[in-house]
């Protein structure tokens, strides 16, 4: 399956045994596997209508991905209930229960839109509420920045939790000629991030618009990523770049993020089925 070309293996499960970890090492190889950004693994649970694991391309697991998550639900909607009915589902993760929103057109799935859990900031993952704004509680700018040097280059990041971590950096370069081949891995890796980190670069068009690239911690370039997008679309908010609602343009497709500034964050886009199979 994909969502906005960040393309993922689902297999569904009936328990959570098995080498997930190297089998998403093999799976996800382009050349000897079948070839993926991710691993997905749709298991029973007692707590919502399904669990969701995703594995990385290296074999790390992660807390969140809004692309795979919609994936997963359309999934589950289309070929594990067929209903046409359904308007919410719930989704347990490791980051917590996910809620998703279904739309439909003609009885078919039109959009899904999946909430992400609530953002922190900083380091520490300072949460993010409307009361501790309004009280003036947080000075969000000073924990939110994270300047560092790599490769002879200075870049202001600004670092973002959407159940797993992101650093941020606004440019006045095109992101397109930005060396993010060279320059991800080392921010990825960089010692003030000793668990790795995702890393997004980013392009102010207007105030609903953005355009970024994304650097995935344990993955590589992604053409998108749904927690890089909400974590994007919360550090530009926050700065007084953009409005409530952002269209984040990603190489593989536009993703679509609400805000209200504190609470949950809102993400939708698309999920689509590419081709089902055997692995031998």
């Amino acid at each position: 399956m994909q969502g906005a070309g960040n393309d993922f293996v689902l297999i569904e499960a009936a328990d959570g045994q098995s080498d997930w970890s190297q089998l998403a090492v093999s799976m996800c190889d382009r050349h000897y596997g079948v070839g993926a950004d991710g691993l997905l693994v749709l298991l029973p649970s007692d707590k919502a209508e399904f669990k969701m694991r995703i594995f990385n391309a290296d074999g790390s697991e992660s807390y969140a991905c809004g692309n795979g998550l919609r994936c997963m639900v359309k999934h589950y909607i289309d070929e594990m209930t067929g209903s046409t009915k359904l308007d919410n589902i719930r989704v347990e993760t490791r980051a917590g229960i996910r809620q998703a929103r279904i739309h439909h057109t003609n009885g078919k799935v039109a959009q899904i839109q999946t909430g992400m859990g609530q953002p922190g900031i900083g380091h520490d993952n300072t949460p993010v509420t409307p009361e501790s704004r309004a009280a003036g509680i947080i000075d969000i700018t000073p924990v939110m920045s994270c300047p560092i040097k790599v490769a002879g280059t200075d870049l202001g990041l600004h670092l973002v939790s959407m159940g797993n971590p992101h650093a941020v950096s606004f440019l006045q370069e095109p992101v397109a000629s930005f060396p993010l081949v060279n320059i991800g891995p080392k921010v990825e890796r960089h010692e003030t991030f000793p668990e790795g980190v995702n890393f997004e670069i980013v392009n102010l068009i207007n105030r609903s618009l953005l355009e970024a690239r994304v650097w995935e911690r344990g993955v590589g370039e992604t053409l998108a990523c749904g927690s890089g997008a909400c974590a994007i679309s919360v550090a530009a908010q926050l700065l007084g770049y953009v409005d409530s609602q952002v269209n984040v343009r990603l190489p593989g497709g536009t993703l679509g993020v609400e805000w209200n500034g504190g609470g949950e964050v809102f993400l939708s886009g698309p999920a689509e089925t590419v081709f089902t199979g055997n692995w031998s």
